[in-house]
Parts: C-alpha cells; structure tokens; sequence
C-alpha cells in the first residue's frame, strides 16, 4: 500500500466523532510510509465517482469508511482491478469486518490495514429487474437474499435508522416481518457435484461469509470467502418459529437441524416467481444484496472467482 484514498460520508450519524477516528487514521497511515487522502462523499454515486477519480490518480488502495452496504457500493468500481479494497469499519452490522477479524476502532483498524496482506477472492454476483424494469447487475461480497429479508430493505427505507433511531428502527423491522405475507417462489440451483435441484421457498439467502458477529455468529456455517460458491439457506417453510429457531441456533453455536430449512453449496442459482403466482406491483418479491435493496425477480445468483482483491489480516 503506497497510496490510499479513504471515501467517507460526513452526513452520517456521530460526524464529528468519525471525523476525529478519521483524522487518526491518517496519520497513523502517514506513520506507516502510506499516502492517503480523505475524501468525503455524499451519495452512493458519489462515492463511486470518486472512487473512479482515486484510482485515475495513481491510488492502489480504496478505504470505504463504514458499514457493509457502503463497501457493496465502493466494491462495484474495484471489482476486477488491481486496486486492493481495504475497510475502516462505521457501520452498524459491520459483518465484513467481523469476518475478517478486524479490529471494530477505527484507529486499531488503520494500524491492522499496514500490516494486512492481498488476498484475491471471489465475489458473488446478482442479477434481477430493477426499479425501472431494466436489468440491473451487482456484485456481493456479504451476502444475498431474495423475500423476507429483501421485503424489510423494501419498507426500511435508507436513512430510518438515522432518523428513527436504532431502537425504532428494529421495532419497526420487527412488526413488519411478523406481518409479511411469506410468498413463495422457485429456485433452482445446481449443488457441489453439479446435480440440479428444485425447491419451493419463502426465503432464500446467498452467503459468503463464516462469521457475522453479534448475535447472527454463523448464520451459514461452511460458508467461507476462500471457496468459490454460495453457501445456499434455503427456507421452505412459512413458519416464522422456524425462522427463529434458525437463528437462535446459529446463535447458540449449535448444529441443530431446523425443519424446512435446508443448506446447500452452490455456484449458480435462479429464482422466479411461481407460474401460479405472476407479480403484480403491489406483490413483488425483492432482492438484496449486502443489505442493499437492489430490485426484484426474477433474479440469477452466481460466484465470480478471483474477481477482488481485499487487504485482511495474516491468516
């Protein structure tokens, strides 16, 4: 790492706090012979745009300073490029960081990126039908996921938590997911030998991570950034205990098996309304991408091998 550029949002929640965090983080990168710069941005295109301009001028690593959905954004422009993508964690979740072992201060995380190494890993890829109806395409480097959790980023608009507060914000989650109406659609996705499956579900999630932290832990276990497939969740029921229980497992570190709810791997899936159940607009079922709404089915999921290069710790 020479030279660095830092893409941060000035408007978000505690701005003077992560300012102050920033401001150590660059002088702990000038300490260790890096040259960075401290670029603020505004909107997701804006931060891409300048991403875009930090690598014109010569940056060999792009810091996006927050949470998962704003490295899914930066991910998009440093994708297949010899740029490293590196990460100040600012977010809430902050799952990637967790995964990776990343100190959660962002001084402690700037001192780790200096002795952090390049490692090349495949990135998940998300195809469906965007707002406009045109197709829209985004990589993913988190996770994926198609119904109940794509539904709450639908009716969870960007900014509730900022404006609601944490506490309503999850309130307000809360009671929108008792109250989804659990619709079912078709997937089908090819496994680890290459067999071909089909299945009915009111959820499915595309994971590439081991380890989320908090209370999720690990949501898929045999998921890993170091394979080159998607750890596939499968929910085939409608049972909301079951959903629970899923993650109360995860939580608990346990291998208990949760009816209807299946894992596989797989490189490849689609998923498509039911021939019985064609959308209207007011029953569309939608798509995520690292917590990021992004559109709705019907939509392909496949892995892009070697596709980022992400500075983490040794081993």
């Amino acid at each position: 790492m020479r030279k660095a550029a830092l893409l941060y949002n000035p408007e978000s929640g505690g701005s003077r706090e992560r300012e102050r965090e920033l401001e150590a983080a660059l002088v702990i990168l000038k300490d260790g012979g890096v040259e960075p710069q401290l670029v603020p941005t505004h909107s997701p295109a804006h931060a891409a745009e300048e991403a875009q301009r930090a690598i014109a001028s010569g940056c060999d690593t792009i810091f996006p300073c927050g949470g998962d959905g704003t490295i899914h954004n930066i991910a998009q422009v440093v994708a297949h490029s010899p740029v490293a993508l590196a990460i100040l964690p600012m977010g809430t979740a902050n799952a990637l960081a967790h995964d990776l072992g990343l100190p959660l201060r962002v001084p402690a995380a700037a001192k780790a990126a200096l002795a952090a190494v390049p490692r090349r890993i495949a990135l998940g890829h998300v195809s469906c039908v965007g707002p406009n109806g045109a197709q829209i395409d985004r990589y993913f480097i988190v996770a994926a996921g198609v119904g109940v959790d794509a539904h709450l980023f639908y009716k969870l608009h960007s900014g509730t938590k900022q404006r609601l507060g944490m506490g309503a914000y999850y309130a307000k989650a809360w009671h929108l997911w008792f109250t989804y109406a659990m619709p079912r659609f078709r997937v089908e996705y090819s496994d680890g030998t290459g067999k071909t499956h089909q299945a009915e579900v009111t959820e499915l999630l595309a994971v590439r991570i081991r380890q989320f932290g908090g209370v999720v832990q690990q949501l898929a276990p045999g998921a890993s950034l170091d394979r080159d497939d998607v750890r596939l969740i499968l929910c085939r029921t409608d049972n909301r205990l079951a959903y629970l229980a899923f993650v109360m497992r995860s939580f608990l570190h346990g291998s208990l098996k949760v009816p209807g709810i299946d894992l596989a791997h797989s490189k490849a899936c689609s998923c498509d309304y039911l021939p019985s159940a064609l959308p209207k607009p007011s029953s569309r079922i939608y798509v995520e991408a690292d917590g990021e709404l992004i559109g709705s089915l019907p939509a392909k999921i496949t892995v892009v091998p070697e596709a980022l290069t992400l500075l983490a710790p040794p081993g």
